[in-house]
């Protein structure tokens, strides 16, 4: 599976392994048209190196300079940035907004010990969600339940919610395929690549792609599916698109799409149903696949599937 890279807890704590001091920079409150949403984080190593994003490029190097501040002395701080400030032109949001970053410098001083940051870490990374609250006044951290909670701002409190990271699941290594997986990957996705026919999951047509080894259906129960997973079937080949949309439709991922014609399609429809799937269920298949963009390469298939996928995802 190709993971994304978007556990930046982790990735502190590599910087903290490799002898480095480390900082999460958070995205904590924003108004009007802010670039990241709040949660988004940078992981900060004292030498000024950092992955991830706050704000897409136009506050990043204020914020590093700040991280690299609180390294020093120890000290959590909140910054504000947004068109209003008198140097909105070097380190303002030229787009218009405002945003709230916390600096939190980790093991030293009033940030957060690193028990917290491997909790917030190994969450992640087992798809398991997690949150916690820090009083921005006191430095008090405490863990929550994650359930009902959304990551934000409330008076002198932020609630973070670390929730599992989006994945795609794509049955069929197909010529759309090859477009489609790193589109995905730059959409944030972990991509996991299903297709149980040798010729065409090799290494020379996917050099960036690991494959699961086995048949759709058993690979995907194997890998586990969840409401933050889109399962695409591509290959257009019943045997192997038809039992994993079956599996899919037993779990609560929130995408399901299908290629394939519209006759395509209804001899699927007819088939799961025969399984025993009804109607309700079915409809939760995007077939044909992707937006109505006129589409007629497998490059513009791949990114009208992609379109969709975030449409679904955003317009739920």
């Amino acid at each position: 599976m190709t993971q994304a890279s978007d556990n930046m807890a982790r990735v502190a704590l590599d910087y903290i392994a490799k002898g480095k001091g480390a900082a999460l920079a958070t995205v904590i409150s924003t108004w009007g048209s802010a670039p990241r949403p709040v949660g988004s984080q940078l992981a900060i190593a004292d030498d000024g190196a950092f992955q991830g994003s706050v704000s897409g490029g136009c506050v990043e190097g204020a914020v590093i300079l700040a991280a690299q501040d609180a390294l020093q002395d120890g000290k959590c701080r909140v910054l504000d940035y947004g068109v209003a400030d008198a140097d909105a032109f070097a380190v303002g949001l030229a787009c218009g907004g405002n945003i709230q970053i916390l600096v939190e410098p980790i093991g030293l001083g009033d940030g957060p010990d690193l028990a917290l940051i491997e909790q917030m870490a190994k969450a992640a990374e087992i798809r398991k969600a997690y949150a916690y609250q820090v009083n921005l006044e006191t430095w008090v951290r405490q863990p929550l339940v994650a359930a009902g909670f959304v990551s934000g701002k409330r008076d002198n409190l932020y609630i973070h919610v670390v929730n599992p990271g989006l994945r795609m699941i794509i049955v069929g290594a197909v010529h759309v395929t090859q477009t489609l997986a790193p589109l995905a990957r730059m959409a944030g996705y972990a991509v996991t690549l299903v297709d149980p026919r040798d010729s065409f999951s090799t290494h020379e047509r996917f050099p960036d792609d690991t494959f699961i080894d086995a048949w759709p259906d058993e690979a995907l129960r194997n890998v586990g599916l969840d409401a933050h997973t889109a399962v695409i079937t591509l290959s257009h080949d019943p045997k192997i698109d038809t039992p994993a949309l079956a599996v899919a439709l037993q779990s609560d991922v929130f995408y399901i799409g299908a290629l394939g014609s519209r006759k395509t399609h209804a001899k699927r429809v007819a088939e799961l149903q025969g399984q025993g799937f009804t109607d309700v269920q079915i409809a939760r298949i995007h077939g044909p696949i992707g937006l109505n963009i006129g589409a007629k390469t497998p490059a513009e298939i791949a990114i009208s599937i992609m379109a969709e996928v975030t449409e679904r995802l955003r317009r739920p």
